[in-house]
């Protein structure tokens, strides 16, 4: 059964993936492979590359133990397990976001551990989501590369203004003289509205391309600008799964539960984020949108 879920998981990433790199030049490997063919005695030579001393010094686990919290022993074993992987491929180099460069690194000592040249590591910045915050499906602040494009678009508007250029540096194509320029219009207090649209193209570009880029932005456009939705639109923040109509009625956008029902039956409550009708009368709200009830009422619902 897990092996059935890791070959869909994985069917997924390869879709992902598929959209910034050539398949038809890159290999899968299931670290499985390698990692279960290790006995105890191999785990406890893999064990004798680190001392307890340098374990304990991971920022992640040096605070912790500061806190008072508990770490596990399986926790200890993760790092040494990534590291393997590096000597089961020979690799020569090993990128991942700044937040493992523990791993990383433990990739470099088992290697040398193994009397084998130590990789190179290559780290990147971390990418905050669009609330600020760390990234998370859970808190429905992420953007994921294979996001429908008019969600995606709509993502990036929702973005916070001072991670636009952050955005532009880490996401896109676009020259870094050209973003220093962005930075000081931001800074000089220029609309960050038309310098978002061109992030939000660029983005939905990438990914899907011009012709749909441009398709997403009009269908923004029309259903943000066009409508006139104010500028001080209520903001509420819930948890994941919450019933949208209790969160309509609990903040007396809607009067019962029962008129929320006819108002779904009659298409009067949209998703203007996704650009869509609320069809569904116990509909869970999943990431943050924008929704637009009747006429005149909007409500603006942020996943925490």
């Amino acid at each position: 059964l897990q092996a059935t879920k890791i070959k869909e998981h994985l069917k997924t990433y390869k879709e992902q993936v598929a959209k910034i790199i050539d398949l038809s030049k890159a290999e899968f490997h299931y670290n499985s492979t390698w990692l279960s063919k290790l006995n105890f005695q191999d785990i406890c030579n893999l064990a004798e590359a680190f001392s307890v001393s340098q374990m304990i010094s991971r920022r992640n686990f040096s605070e912790r133990l500061e806190k008072g919290d508990e770490i596990s022993l399986r926790e200890l074993l993760y790092p040494l397990m990534q590291g393997y992987d590096s000597v089961a491929l020979k690799a020569d180099v090993e990128i991942g976001g700044f937040d493992q460069l523990f791993n990383l690194k433990a990739g470099r000592i088992i290697q040398k551990h193994f009397g084998m040249p130590e990789q190179d590591v290559l780290t990147v910045q971390m990418l905050e989501g669009t609330d600020g915050r760390k990234m998370s499906s859970s808190w429905g602040n992420i953007i994921a590369i294979d996001d429908e494009p008019n969600n995606m678009y709509g993502k990036v508007m929702a973005l916070r203004d001072d991670l636009i250029a952050k955005y532009f540096l880490l996401t896109t194509d676009v020259d870094e003289a050209e973003i220093e320029t962005i930075k000081s219009q931001i800074a000089s207090g220029t609309n960050p509205k038309e310098i978002k649209m061109r992030l939000a193209r660029e983005i939905v570009r990438q990914y899907h391309g011009d012709t749909v880029a441009q398709a997403a932005e009009h269908a923004w456009v029309k259903t943000f600008s066009e409508k006139e939705i104010p500028t001080d639109i209520k903001t509420v923040v819930v948890a994941q799964g919450a019933l949208l109509k209790d969160i309509l009625v609990e903040q007396t956008l809607v009067p019962s539960k029962s008129e929320f029902t006819r108002l779904i039956s009659q298409g009067a409550i949209q998703n203007l984020t996704k650009n869509e009708k609320v069809s569904e009368v116990n509909m869970k709200v999943e990431e943050t949108a924008v929704y637009k009830i009747g006429k005149k009422q909007f409500i603006k619902i942020e996943v925490k």
